[in-house]
């Protein structure tokens, strides 16, 4: 049987205000990147968010961001690999603090925005981002865009990979991402974006602006969880999938 993870981003918010999708984005998901105080989260919802997860039995991700958080993480900041990999190795542990404290195992490692988008392309800084995940943890999973220079890193460093793609974002002729910047970077049509995922799921490939065919290795397909509709397309799309034959699970190492 086909399998595919569904991940999704949660724990972005702060104090004693959880996201309001995040409880009930759970229950069609496998694993969830929890943020780490950085790009947004604090200890309070790290701690909420993790005992959500634990409870769930959703696979914990840690999801370390830029320092960035008037920018939600989303800005370019010029950091050096050294700063890459100490801010990595910083939200990993303190992540992984509520996650032993909550009986649970962290299970992932998945960088945040523009910290995600930088490793996909500059050797140096995924080189960096993997020797953090590495000396934490080993074992650890690293989830990173398909095709990219994190996967191609951790690879070498030996550390099992889970390939990403997304359901609502677009892809250019060389397998990455269109920028957020641009007008056509985001899929708004439902329909379009449940034809992305079986594509996927089914045939390891996406349809790129330009209207060319590209391989991709589909392991784990992210979930926006932030819009009004969320909860709803998670839903869908995972019905979608199990219609298909496809089995929803965490990747293991």
């Amino acid at each position: 049987m086909k399998t595919i993870d569904l991940n999704c981003d949660m724990g972005e918010a702060f104090g004693n205000y959880s996201m309001p999708n995040d409880e009930k984005l759970m229950d069609y998901i496998s694993s969830a990147n929890i943020a780490c105080g950085f790009h947004a989260g604090d200890a309070a919802v790290m701690q909420q968010t993790v005992a959500l997860a634990v409870k769930k039995g959703v696979a914990i991700g840690a999801h370390p961001g830029l320092p960035d958080l008037q920018g939600f993480g989303r800005r370019e900041i010029k950091i050096s690999p050294k700063e890459a990999y100490q801010l990595t190795l910083y939200q990993i542990g303190a992540l992984s603090g509520f996650v032993k404290a909550a009986g649970g195992k962290l299970h992932h490692v998945k960088a945040h925005g523009a910290l995600y988008n930088m490793a996909a392309k500059d050797a140096a800084l995924a080189k960096a981002i993997v020797l953090a995940v590495y000396d934490f943890d080993p074992r650890l999973i690293l989830y990173a865009l398909a095709g990219s220079k994190m996967i191609s890193e951790a690879e070498d460093r030996g550390i099992v990979t889970a390939s990403e793609v997304f359901a609502d974002r677009t892809y250019q002729d060389d397998g990455l991402l269109t920028p957020r910047a641009a007008e056509n970077a985001l899929i708004n049509s439902e329909e379009e974006a449940i034809k992305q995922v079986l594509d996927f799921a089914l045939k390891q490939e996406v349809k790129s602006v330009n209207g060319n065919r590209i391989a991709v290795r589909a392991e784990t397909l992210c979930l926006h969880g932030d819009g009004v509709h969320a909860v709803a397309f998670a839903k869908l799309i995972s019905e979608r999938l199990k219609k298909e034959g496809i089995s929803i699970k965490a990747p293991t190492a």
